[in-house]
């Protein structure tokens, strides 16, 4: 018997639906751009570049918990009807374990837990050469969709 065992609302998410939603705000600025994905969870790539590296050329953990809390975010929305709920980081931490100097950084959320109101990812960055740079978790709350909503203006 085959079962479907996927955790996204509406089927696979279109990742270039999702990289063009974070176009014009921070993931665009950082250059994050959606990848691939599976059943179960979401990668991203970030450049490391001008724009996500320290002073002191190698990539900022900053940036790696940007690209941590973006990819968590939109994997924890893309398993939620839009029109009900909605999910909002609560808390993120992250372990730098590795410098990046140049190339991309990936980042792949799997999630732990897909709860009524919260949800809790884990993410995990590497480096071209699928060596760990960091390692991070996000926890989301799942509110009704109308207090997700920002006011325009």
């Amino acid at each position: 018997m085959t079962t479907n065992t996927t955790i996204w609302h509406g089927g696979t998410p279109d990742l270039a639906r999702l990289t063009a939603v974070g176009a014009t705000s921070m993931p665009g600025f950082l250059g994050i751009e959606f990848v691939a994905s599976g059943d179960d969870w979401l990668t991203a790539r970030m450049p490391v570049s001008e724009r996500t590296k320290q002073p002191y050329g190698r990539l900022h953990g900053g940036a790696s918990v940007a690209l941590a809390e973006t990819v968590a975010s939109v994997a924890a929305m893309a398993t939620l009807d839009p029109a009900v709920s909605a999910a909002v980081g609560m808390e993120i931490n992250a372990n730098h374990l590795r410098p990046a100097g140049d190339g991309y950084v990936h980042a792949t959320a799997r999630a732990e837990s897909l709860g009524r109101t919260s949800q809790v990812w884990t993410i995990r960055i590497t480096d071209a050469a699928e060596r760990l740079v960091c390692i991070a978790r996000m926890t989301a709350a799942v509110i009704p969709a109308q207090r997700g909503a920002v006011a325009a203006g």
